[in-house]
C-alpha cells in the first residue's frame, strides 16, 4: 500500500527534526529545544507558545523557556503578526547567517580573553626571565613557557582573522557556498 503524501512529508521532516535536535547540543541546546527549533524550521508561518505547546505537547512555560534559550542564541526571532496580540516567533532559515553569528561571536571571545591572558602572563614571565637574582630552573621554566605561548598566540590571532572573515563574510569568498554537485 503506498503511502498518503502528508505521512510522507511528516516522515521527511521527522527525520530531519531527529537529526538537528541531536546536533544542537554543538551550540549550547538542549534535544528538547533543538526538537523545537526543528520543528518551527519547517513551519512557513510564525509560531505562538500555544502553537509550539500543542506542536510539541509540551507545557508553555517549558516552551517559554525553550524560545527564550533559542532567541539567546540568535536562532529564533520575535515577530509581529498582523491581528494577533499573542507573542509569535520564527525560526532562522538561513543557516550559514546563523553559523556565522554564533561561531563567529564564539570564536571571537576566544581570542581575546586568551590574547589578554597571554599578554599579562608574557609580562609576568618576562620579568621572571630578565630577573639575574632568579634562579636559573625558574627562569629556564619561564622561558619555555614564554615561547609556548607565542605558539599559543599565533592560534589566537589566526582564530581572531577566522572571525573577522566570518563576520564580514570574506570566508565565502575563500569557501563558497556551492551546491552539491550530484
Amino acid at each position: 500500500m503506498k503511502k498518503q503524501p502528508e505521512a510522507m512529508i511528516e516522515e521527511a521532516e521527522g527525520a530531519v527534526v531527529n537529526s538537528i535536535a541531536e546536533t544542537m547540543d554543538l551550540y549550547g541546546i538542549t534535544p528538547s529545544t533543538g526538537r523545537l527549533f526543528a520543528r518551527m524550521y519547517f513551519k512557513h508561518e510564525p509560531m505562538t507558545l500555544d502553537d509550539m505547546k500543542d506542536d510539541l505537547g509540551m507545557s508553555k512555560p517549558s516552551m517559554s523557556i525553550a524560545v527564550r534559550n533559542l532567541q539567546e542564541v540568535s536562532i529564533v526571532q520575535k515577530v509581529w503578526k498582523k491581528g494577533s496580540r499573542k507573542d509569535s516567533y520564527r525560526a532562522e532559515k538561513n543557516f550559514f547567517k546563523y553559523f556565522s553569528h554564533f561561531f563567529g561571536n564564539k570564536w571571537e571571545r576566544e581570542a581575546k580573553l586568551n590574547l589578554t591572558a597571554i599578554n599579562y602572563a608574557e609580562d609576568i614571565l618576562q620579568q621572571v626571565i630578565d630577573d639575574e637574582e632568579a634562579d636559573e630552573e625558574a627562569r629556564e621554566r619561564a622561558k619555555l613557557d614564554y615561547d609556548q605561548l607565542e605558539d599559543y598566540r599565533k592560534y589566537c590571532k589566526w582564530l581572531e582573522r577566522l572571525a573577522d572573515s566570518i563576520e564580514s563574510g570574506e570566508i565565502f569568498d575563500f569557501l563558497p557556498v556551492d551546491e552539491e554537485k550530484k
